[in-house]
């Protein structure tokens, strides 16, 4: 499902250059939870960033589903992401203007991977399963954090994506809440076979997944 090779990334600053991803190789299975762990500063998010297509490395290759994605064309790759990654951010980044039920629908309908009404229809059942029916009509600002991060994970699924990506998904959430977000990853897994890579820093949370794996100053580390 997904193999990185050689995997770099550098950021020019005011003092020099800063590696932050230092040549990482890394191969999750088909189906896989894998969780990556590190301190603030790592590099875990910025390896994320470059598997999910949103961060161009600065050297080595990343493939998802044999696709060599850097290797595609701007609207080439936009469209590979839009179809075939999902993605959980540290925090909602739902669009304040719009109701929860046209967040989720965003991606398809501007993919053009359903018909309008197919996608409004997929988002309904997404956020049934998800446990927020209730709040198809409301706003953002009107739900809790927890409820926003399910709609969060709707979204992601909405065009029925083989690799779903999270940064630090529960960061913010209380315990309560953050458990359900966690059985709802290990249900996506465990029951439709959903790749998963999860950055935490916290182990307690990365021990719940199928593997574990420890970066360190850019580093995959034992």
């Amino acid at each position: 499902m997904l193999s990185c090779s050689g995997l770099t990334k550098t950021y020019a600053t005011e003092r020099g250059e800063v590696a932050a991803v230092r040549g990482v190789d890394l191969t999750i299975a088909r189906g896989a939870f894998t969780s990556i762990v590190g301190r603030s500063g790592s590099g875990k998010s910025s390896l994320l960033a470059m598997v999910g297509g949103l961060s161009r490395p600065s050297g080595g290759t990343v493939r998802v589903e044999d696709t060599d994605i850097w290797t595609l064309p701007d609207h080439g790759l936009a469209h590979f992401r839009n179809r075939r990654i999902g993605f959980v951010f540290q925090f909602a980044s739902l669009l304040p203007t719009l109701r929860i039920i046209d967040n989720v629908a965003l991606p398809a309908l501007l993919g053009h991977s359903r018909e309008s009404a197919g996608a409004y229809r997929r988002a309904s059942e997404l956020l049934d399963q998800l446990g927020i029916a209730d709040y198809v009509d409301a706003y953002p600002a009107e739900i809790s954090a927890g409820e926003q991060r399910r709609a969060v994970i709707a979204r992601a699924l909405i065009n029925a994506p083989g690799l779903l990506l999270a940064d630090e998904p529960t960061s913010d959430l209380d315990e309560v809440t953050e458990a359900a977000i966690m059985q709802q990853f290990r249900s996506l897994n465990r029951e439709h076979a959903m790749t998963l890579v999860m950055v935490t820093h916290n182990l307690r949370l990365a021990e719940q997944s199928d593997r574990v794996v420890h970066i360190a100053d850019g580093r995959l580390v034992a």
